[in-house]
């Protein structure tokens, strides 16, 4: 079995949606199954590039240039679910890079164990959305997407800490924010193959966010730093924009995330 940076930088430098998926969901069988086995596998180092390949397609647009469209229509409907693939995609490789890009940091195997997981999870978050678009006769790829998705994997490929603080703390823990009103979208418009696919991804992100905030606190313990104020100055630094309620403060709490975390970030007007 190679190393697990070495997988993590086979799965950025794939392309193709589903076949970096493939890979992904291959690569965390064998370390899952290696793990079961009682094995410690090596980590290793590897070179992750700065920006992970992608297909041609979608078109990779600044976020003001992506079009909006009204998610009452099945046309805005596809446009929202074209979203959650990107979203989905790059998710796939922001776990595989966390492995890849800070391997000099001693971490537990534990830490490798959970991003694994998210990666592998994302893969089939990211597929259930694309058999949900090709049901809707569409495909990941058929519109334009967010450019700035990997921005902040760019502003924190250096420090760890502010990589956790900002992807999952920030960016996935605002999935668990607003997945509820797209699964009341899709329910309303009787799309009961979105609606299972949301409802599972809604149920597994929050454990992404519980990794992000168990890793963080064990960083911060290990270097004798207050979490909450850790939290804020790194947010303060990476991430470029406030933080928008409303916010769902049950499913934060169960991944660990307390209101005095986020709120002082916040803007209310």
């Amino acid at each position: 079995m190679m190393p697990l940076a070495q997988m993590a930088e086979a799965v950025l430098r794939t392309a193709d949606g589903r076949e970096k998926t493939a890979l992904s969901r291959k690569l965390a069988a064998e370390w899952r199954a290696a793990r079961a086995d009682g094995q410690t596998p090596e980590i290793g180092t590897a070179n992750p590039p700065t920006h992970p390949a992608r297909p041609a397609a979608p078109e990779l647009l600044s976020p003001r240039d992506v079009p909006r469209r009204r998610p009452g229509s099945p046309a805005g409907r596809i446009a929202l679910l074209h979203a959650v693939a990107h979203i989905e995609l790059n998710a796939v490789d922001l776990h595989w890079d966390i492995i890849a890009r800070f391997t000099h940091v001693p971490m537990p195997m534990g830490f490798y164990d959970d991003w694994v997981k998210a990666a592998d999870e994302e893969s089939k978050h990211f597929n259930l959305m694309c058999d949900c678009l090709e049901e809707m006769d569409s495909h990941y790829g058929a519109l334009p997407a967010h450019a700035g998705m990997w921005r902040a994997a760019e502003d924190t490929g250096h420090d760890l800490m502010g990589r956790l603080a900002v992807v999952p703390m920030v960016l996935e823990a605002r999935g668990l924010d607003v997945t509820p009103g797209m699964i009341d979208i899709f329910r309303k418009a009787d799309a009961t193959s979105a609606v299972a696919a949301l409802e599972t991804i809604y149920a597994e992100e929050v454990a992404h966010v519980a990794y992000g905030s168990k890793w963080f606190h064990f960083l911060c313990g290990r270097d004798n730093l207050d979490p909450k104020d850790a939290f804020h100055a790194l947010v303060q630094r990476y991430f470029h924009s406030p933080l928008k309620p409303p916010f769902n403060a049950e499913k934060r709490a169960e991944a660990g995330l307390p209101p005095d975390f986020y709120w002082p970030l916040a803007v209310t007007d």
